[in-house]
């Protein structure tokens, strides 16, 4: 028995990379992230998606609205579990600005053990997408589940299904508007594919 995930980063917002979104209201898709959207939505009506379950950020339900149109799934369910790290006082600030404040770069080279001004560690954000994909997994035995969270959560579920530590999340990249496949079973979890690009 075995559960096919697609962890789908949300679609690129107008200021994706310049600043630190985190958890603020109001950051919803550009135009070039509603195409992306769109075709995030033609490549993933190929797969038999039974259920689209996302983060509660606007650009997320945005991204996750097309795949559900093209796939023919009815309801999204909103799942804090996917949510974007809670960043705190960090949310908004410029990487510029970021970049001079000592606890954001401890954050950056300590992943392990550093938190966010809220609190949170990649060993929390790790505990949550790992037990949300465990329950999904009994629900949606031999199905194939959508995901649509943020990149840093996909990362960390990258690394516990590789093995790594959450700190080894900057080895790869998970861009906007991409989907990172894995496949969960009694015997552990693979992963099928990395950051492809609809």
């Amino acid at each position: 028995m075995t559960t096919t995930f697609f962890l789908i980063r949300h679609a690129a917002h107008d200021n994706v990379g310049s600043y630190l979104a985190g958890r603020m209201d109001g950051v919803c898709l550009g135009d070039a992230g509603k195409a992306q959207a769109a075709q995030l939505g033609g490549r993933m009506a190929r797969e038999p998606i039974v259920a689209i379950l996302c983060s509660p950020r606007e650009r997320t339900r945005e991204t996750a609205l097309p795949i559900a149109l093209a796939c023919g799934v009815g309801d999204i369910a909103i799942c804090a579990e996917l949510d974007e790290i809670d960043f705190g006082d960090w949310s908004g600030k410029t990487f510029d600005e970021l970049n001079g404040d000592a606890s954001w770069r401890a954050w950056n080279d300590q992943r392990q053990e550093a938190r966010t001004p809220s609190g949170e560690t990649m060993q929390d954000v790790q505990q949550r997408i790992v037990s949300l994909m465990a329950t999904v997994r009994e629900r949606h035995q031999n199905q194939c589940v959508a995901l649509v969270s943020h990149a840093d959560v996909i990362k960390v579920a990258v690394c516990t299904v590789l093995g790594l530590p959450a700190g080894d999340c900057f080895r790869f990249d998970i861009d906007p508007a991409s989907i990172t496949t894995i496949v969960s079973g009694d015997w552990g979890a693979k992963l099928i594919r990395l950051n492809e690009v609809a």
